[in-house]
């Protein structure tokens, strides 16, 4: 399961359409982060600001306040907070105490240190207090009047009016400042905007859905277009992989401008191509009639000669032109089967192969299972695998063939136990006409086409041939090195798509 979504994503990070889709998928989120970091700093730049401008006005006030309770009698002082309590409170709740109140300060932040800073450079300046207690506590938490008290205990009219806004939990400011040695002017106070301490993110889940429809609003847009530009050259690499395979069919020339253009010049070089195989074809055909003729009469004439070894050595002369004409007409009708692509059953086909092959007192031996059907050319497929089979039978007296078969391709390898092949020469035995052995008697009746047809046919399908010596194999499913013997292995690839 894991390896079928990791080729997927492969096949779709190597795909344009994947690429530009990612590209795309970067570059909104990419944009959309740059300008959300823009608008974010915008934002605590103005929240900030708005902060300072009220705090300002807000700690003249409280030093106000306070100049007017310090500059009153100490005897007058409490009478003057009774009557406001009484009244109902005013903008401010205001008590002397005997004592320095603890306030459980809330946890810093830049707003916080902004009022703080205000608060403290107003006082200084306007009063020349350099040592107030400045804090921020939440409703519930604020005691008032000593210790022992909080603001929720005491009755409403003296100070709920002021500090509490049910059913929200503004902070509460407060400031403490020594007036004499036994009295602490206790102030407490309400910043204008109940919301300012606040520390949730600006980024809500509203934001986050906003950004996400727009991004994916983007990448369906996207595809559409994508899928519309690339459709026409998904056609068109198929259209080229159906001609290499021999399947001749002539593109659809609609679309854009650029893409009927391209699809007019891949129909002009597939007519050209097909115009030329085909006269191949038909100029062997005719050189093959046309040779046949002098050469039967050159025969009969050498025939005549009374000298035995002249008349030998022209006949001999006589039949390697006569292989020649027929092993190049061979190559030719053999690799250009035409024939459609079907589904071919390979296993049954080496099954067929191993029972022939018994026949005549020879061992194929197979191993492992195709999970479906191949899609291609039966009898090219045939004649492939029978040139590899009979190689290694007549080389190596038996044939091992293994089957490795997945989603991607499909892997044939045949092993024999023959002598293998020098390593400079492991290529060139693909040439046509080329044999090892100095003579015919090594193989007499192959023309060195056997290879050479295998791998054109294979390639024809998309696939591969390739020799390897058994010393040098590795394993192709696990690409593991084999059990090192003598010995030569063919390895088949055939693509399944």
């Amino acid at each position: 399961m894991m390896t079928t979504l990791r080729s997927k994503a492969q096949r779709l990070f190597q795909s344009l359409s994947g690429q530009i889709l990612i590209v795309m998928t970067v570059g909104v989120a990419l944009a959309q982060f740059i300008s959300s970091s823009i608008w974010l700093k915008q934002l605590d730049a103005d929240a900030e600001q708005n902060v300072r401008e009220v705090s300002q006005p807000m700690a003249f006030r409280v030093a106000a306040t306070i100049s007017y309770f310090s500059s009153l009698p100490k005897s007058h002082r409490h009478i003057v907070i009774d009557q406001l309590q009484d009244m109902g409170g005013t903008r401010f709740f205001v008590t002397v105490n005997k004592e320095e109140i603890v306030i459980n300060d809330l946890p810093d932040s830049p707003l916080k240190d902004i009022v703080i800073q205000e608060f403290r450079h107003t006082l200084s300046k306007q009063l020349g207090i350099t040592n107030p207690q400045i804090a921020f506590s939440s409703p519930d938490d604020l005691h008032v009047i000593s210790n022992e008290i909080k603001l929720v205990d005491l009755p409403e009219r003296w100070g709920h009016h002021s500090l509490l806004v049910k059913p929200l939990a503004p902070p509460i400011l407060v400031i403490q400042i020594p007036i004499n040695n036994d009295e602490w002017l206790y102030l407490a106070t309400l910043m204008p905007d109940p919301y300012f301490l606040e520390g949730a993110s600006p980024i809500s889940a509203e934001r986050l859905f906003s950004l996400a429809a727009s991004i994916i609003t983007v990448l369906i847009l996207s595809l559409l277009v994508i899928r519309r530009v690339t459709r026409p050259l998904a056609t068109l690499a198929k259209a080229a992989e159906q001609f290499g395979q021999g399947d001749w069919q002539p593109l659809k020339e609609i679309g854009s401008t650029e893409v009927r253009n391209t699809a007019h010049a891949f129909n002009d070089m597939q007519t050209r191509l097909q115009r030329y195989l085909n006269d191949r074809e038909r100029l062997f055909a005719s050189i093959s009639h046309d040779l046949k003729t002098p050469i039967t009469r050159l025969r009969l004439r050498a025939e005549m000669l009374d000298e035995d070894d002249v008349r030998d050595a022209m006949i001999r002369d006589l039949e390697d032109l006569d292989m020649l004409v027929k092993g190049a007409l061979q190559s030719v009708k053999e690799t250009d089967i035409h024939e459609n692509r079907v589904e071919v059953h390979i296993q049954n086909m080496l099954k067929d192969m191993q029972s022939s092959a018994k026949l005549a007192h020879k061992r194929i031996q197979i191993q492992g299972v195709l999970q479906s059907p191949y899609i291609g050319k039966p009898f090219a497929i045939k004649r492939c695998l029978g040139n590899l089979i009979d190689n290694a039978l007549f080389y190596g007296k038996s044939a091992k063939v293994y089957l490795d078969d997945n989603e991607e391709r499909l892997c044939i390898r045949i092993q024999d136990e023959g002598p293998g092949i020098p390593q400079d020469k492991l290529d060139k035995v693909f040439q046509p006409y080329t044999r090892l052995g100095l003579d015919h008697s090594v193989h007499p009746s192959g023309m060195g086409l056997g290879l050479s047809i295998a791998r054109n046919i294979a390639r024809a399908h998309g696939g591969e041939v390739i020799l390897r010596n058994m010393n040098q194999s590795v394993d192709a499913a696990s690409h593991a090195p084999s059990e090192q013997r003598a010995g030569l292995e063919a390895v088949i690839t055939l693509p399944r798509h």
